[in-house]
């Protein structure tokens, strides 16, 4: 299969969940044996190849050309008011419509190029998906990560809703990452018929807890001054308010009661820092947690899990979650929100044999803290509930299965599309 993937980040920039999925899934694809070319974000100094060929998969990545200044007049109101800037509203723009140009007229029409099937990862490239399929009547897939309500709580913009909505109509298949993610689309009026549901993975070899020494683990532990005798609690995500990082704070002097030598490490980038910084000063928690303001590079986070005694993602919006699978495959316990908008409870079995975590409300502090305890009070406990996540990952959440099953799901839509002789 000839497959052209649209998708806003890839490596080597990565921002997100999406990015990692990207690199995972498609270098899989190859594995398989099927030619994929991805259509990528160049960075912001437009100084990555804009052509090359990288484990078998041809990347493009046009030059983007600023264009906000003209946007004011032609766009609507919400989107001049956009949380991200009207900056990164109109370099999606432009990237979005140099892809497409360039996949329909270059490597297509003047370079002979044939493709199968045109794939596009959330509203950030499905605008080039549905020119694409106008220009060249290829069956489209709508892969939908997230939506604009869900990631801001039902605060975002009604445009960036209404690609995501025009996406769902147009494209012939739309793949998401969790049934509560199907459920959510359903109520947003995406056509249930077409959509189908393919889990996430993760790298079992790769995300080997075997594979990290002692010594690294001594030495990040040293690095936030968490002794051997003392309980290392592990947050890894963007600081914004729907990963709830600032209730996983409130719930450190809850903690503290029951496991005084606990100590959270905050791992990540995002507008909440001030917030942050502030919220543990007035809790008197310097002592007890420790930041880290950085974007980590894979094995930096590798070895934070390997470090760490349980993680904790208090997410109130989650479609998937990577990082907990990564938590699992590190034979980490893994703590999880768990309301009606996260399809990490689909992932964490959080009672009988089988436990891997806890769920909890991630609205409530104290019931966050009672996962930690519970999570990191035994100490043979904690061992066996992380045995069991490897387990899990290792039996449904590699990135193998995911790949395969994806492209069962391309396979039957090319089925359906093609024209019967």
């Amino acid at each position: 299969m000839k497959m052209a993937v649209l998708v806003y980040e890839y490596p080597p920039k990565i921002v997100g969940g999406l990015g990692t999925y990207a690199a995972e899934i498609t270098r899989k694809f190859v594995l398989l044996d099927h030619d994929v070319t991805i259509f990528t974000m160049n960075d912001d100094t437009g100084g990555l190849p804009t052509r090359e060929l990288w484990r078998g998969i041809e990347i493009h990545r046009p030059i983007d050309i600023d264009v906000s200044d003209s946007l004011p007049d032609v766009v609507a109101e919400d989107v001049r008011k956009w949380g991200r800037g009207i900056k990164l509203f109109s370099k999606l723009l432009v990237y979005n419509y140099l892809s497409a140009s360039k996949l329909v007229n270059e490597l297509v029409r003047k370079e002979e190029f044939k493709y199968d099937i045109v794939v596009a990862h959330d509203w950030l490239s499905v605008m080039a998906g549905i020119a694409i399929k106008r220009e060249l009547g290829l069956p489209l897939v709508f892969h939908v990560h997230s939506t604009e309500k869900g990631r801001t709580l039902g605060n975002g913009s009604d445009v960036v809703s209404n690609i995501e909505y025009r996406g769902a109509q147009i494209a012939d298949r739309i793949i998401t990452v969790s049934h509560m993610m199907k459920n959510e689309l359903t109520q947003l009026g995406f056509p249930p018929e077409k959509i189908k549901v393919c889990y996430n993975g993760v790298d079992p070899e790769k995300y080997n807890p075997e594979k990290v020494s002692q010594e690294k683990i001594k030495e990040l532990r040293n690095r936030y001054g968490i002794q051997d005798n003392e309980s290392m609690v592990l947050f890894i995500g963007r600081l914004v308010g729907v990963k709830g990082a600032d209730k996983l704070i409130a719930a450190m002097p809850h903690v503290l009661e029951k496991v005084p030598n606990a100590k959270l490490v905050i791992v990540g980038l995002g507008g909440m820092r001030s917030y942050l910084e502030a919220l543990v000063e007035k809790s008197k928690l310097q002592n007890s947690v420790k930041f880290r303001f950085e974007f980590v590079p894979e094995q930096e986070r590798i070895a934070h899990y390997a470090a760490c005694d349980v993680a904790v993602f208090p997410s109130l919006y989650e479609p998937f979650g990577i990082v907990a699978l990564e938590a699992m495959s590190m034979q980490k316990p893994v703590v999880v929100g768990a309301t009606d908008a996260s399809g990490m409870k689909e992932i964490i079995v959080p009672n009988g044999p089988d436990q891997c975590g806890f769920h909890i409300n991630p609205n409530d502090p104290a019931d966050i803290a009672w996962g930690i305890i519970n999570a990191v009070q035994d100490s043979q406990r904690k061992v066996q509930l992380g045995k069991n996540g490897r387990k899990i990952v290792l039996q449904k959440f590699t990135w193998n299965s995911s790949a395969k099953k994806t492209i069962e799901f391309y396979k039957e839509l090319i089925k359906q599309k093609k024209p019967e002789k």
